[in-house]
């Protein structure tokens, strides 16, 4: 796919994700939030959906949750710019509820247009809402931190950076377990020569 054809793609998505009504999340948003960044790295992050702060400004993780992570992602020499981030709903659940079924499927679509598009070599699963989308039948708990291949990717599992901010304890896995990025990063290009 040309630059030309990646850019013109990611822009209809966006503008149909910005004008959604599929589901009710629609009637209570402030804006949808499609996601940021390049992908140029070949990797992705995927959360669970937009909080207050992102519903104001329309992009992903810029509240607290958001701050933790590009700080994290800066000890590894990762800025946003260099990674695709986005979320499974592109609408703010509302009072931060969790997404419900219907919401899910109905944005599902988007996500798998995006990974179709940015076509990431790493995808890190951020919480167990991303997680459930990839692995419907693992607990967060039990593969975080583990590298699983699934349709010639790496999926990688980690806690949610929100949950880093209740606990002090999940801070630091989330820490060590994001400091193993640029290995496989660079591992799943050692696999694409293969």
């Amino acid at each position: 796919m040309s630059f030309k054809d990646f850019i013109s793609k990611i822009n209809y998505l966006d503008s149909s994700i910005k004008t959604c009504t599929l589901c009710d999340l629609h009637k209570t948003r402030n804006l949808s939030v499609p996601g940021s960044g390049t992908g140029f790295s070949g990797l992705m992050m995927v959360g669970e959906g937009p909080g207050f702060n992102e519903d104001k400004e329309g992009l992903p993780f810029v509240g607290r949750a958001g701050k933790l992570l590009d700080k994290l992602l800066s000890e590894i020499s990762i800025t946003r710019k260099d990674i695709f981030i986005t979320n499974i709903v592109k609408c703010r659940p509302p009072n931060n509820r969790d997404p419900l079924p219907n919401e899910l499927e109905f944005c599902s679509p988007y996500l798998e247009k995006q990974i179709k598009i940015f076509n990431p070599r790493v995808i890190v699963t951020l919480g167990r809402f991303s997680l459930s989308y990839f692995l419907p039948n693992k607990t967060i708990s039990s593969v975080r931190g583990q590298q699983i291949e699934l349709d010639g990717r790496i999926i990688y599992p980690v806690y949610h950076p929100a949950a880093g901010l209740r606990n002090s304890k999940f801070s630091e896995i989330l820490r060590k377990d994001l400091h193993l990025i640029p290995s496989l990063l660079v591992s799943s290009l050692e696999n694409k020569k293969c």
